[in-house]
């Protein structure tokens, strides 16, 4: 950002947000409240989600679950990672300079973000391949081939990301520290790369692979409700129409992916328009980028409420949570009871 959105010239603490400064306090209150309360969900949420998929076998059928976990694990480092600039806001000692955890916070956030963009896509891709090529799906598509596809994605992430330690700001929250809405600046160049590196084939891919994937259920749910009819006209039953079996499963992806380019949208949009100098604001800085941020949390929603699989497995993962906890507070009455009456033997 440019330097003249921002100052601290009246010894107040630096932020983003006006409204947010109270006279009252020392930190920036408003930034703080929204930073702490999408650190809480995002690693709440993510955690539930990993550990449903070990406590639920069923959806590690579907290869998918490897690019969900990924997506969860890079997602919940996110979280881990917004303590980083919770604790600046707070005013906390940082051993590193400002600059350097700057853009080493910029460039880990970028990472994983990138991970999960990438994931979305290999997701659409894999969609494909097992409704255009369905007998062949289980030889294309084999568990070590997805891990070198994840190691890929995850070095391809590093390593497009790593120019900006010179090139430019990658942007993603980064102006929450005032080094970077100071001195750190995007660069059009480095924008231009990002986006013909990352932005532009992930969603080529995914709007590529949707649609064919949409038009290939269509038409498969046309042909098997035509083959129903035709059958149960000749018994003389009345057939009943019937989805494509693969819609419901590429509805749910589809969910997730459209939600994680809506919410990445008007950042996207401002990190173009900011690196270009054609507008440039702190509190639209601000918004854009935990607005993208809060994604990391939305996709575990997206999943509990769209796949039963994965209700059925937060039904058991609760249900032993539940079950775990019964069990505790038995064998804690019962020692308390235990306890009393070794007591009330004592002084009689």
């Amino acid at each position: 950002m440019n330097s003249s959105l921002v100052g601290n010239h009246s010894g107040r603490p630096f932020c983003l947000l006006a409204i947010s400064y109270l006279e009252t306090i020392n930190f920036c209150l408003l930034e703080v409240v929204i930073i702490v309360f999408l650190m809480v969900l995002i690693i709440s949420g993510n955690i539930i989600v990993i550990f449903v998929f070990h406590c639920a076998p069923l959806l590690n059928h579907h290869t998918t679950s490897y690019f969900i976990q990924t997506m969860a694990y890079a997602d919940l480092l996110v979280g881990v990672s917004c303590l980083v600039p919770s604790l600046s806001l707070l005013h906390y000692p940082i051993v590193l300079s400002e600059s350097l955890v700057c853009q080493i916070f910029g460039y880990v956030v970028s990472v994983l973000k990138s991970v999960s963009m990438a994931s979305l896509a290999c997701i659409s891709i894999d969609r494909y391949i097992a409704i255009t090529k369905p007998l062949t799906y289980n030889t294309l598509v084999t568990p070590w081939r997805l891990r070198i596809c994840i190691l890929t994605i995850w070095l391809y992430s590093c390593l497009v990301f790593l120019p900006s330690f010179h090139w430019g700001k990658p942007g993603y929250h980064g102006d929450v520290f005032q080094w970077c809405a100071n001195s750190w600046n995007t660069d059009p160049y480095f924008t231009l790369f990002i986006v013909v590196m990352l932005y532009a084939p992930a969603a080529f891919i995914v709007c590529f692979t949707y649609f064919n994937i949409f038009r290939i259920c269509q038409q498969h749910t046309k042909e098997i409700n035509e083959r129903r009819v035709r059958f149960s006209s000749q018994d003389g039953e009345a057939g009943e129409a019937q989805p494509c079996p693969d819609k419901r499963y590429a509805m749910v992806l589809f969910r997730i992916t459209s939600v994680f380019y809506i919410l990445w949208l008007p950042y996207i949009i401002y990190f173009l328009l900011e690196s270009s100098n054609v507008y440039s604001n702190r509190v639209a800085s601000f918004l854009t980028t935990w607005l993208a941020i809060s994604n990391s949390f939305c996709n575990c929603v997206i999943y509990s409420l769209s796949n039963s699989v994965f209700q059925k497995g937060l039904k058991r993962l609760s249900g032993a949570i539940c079950a775990s906890c019964a069990r505790q507070r038995v064998a804690k009455d019962s020692s308390t009871s235990r306890s009393k009456r070794s007591s009330n033997g004592c002084h009689v």
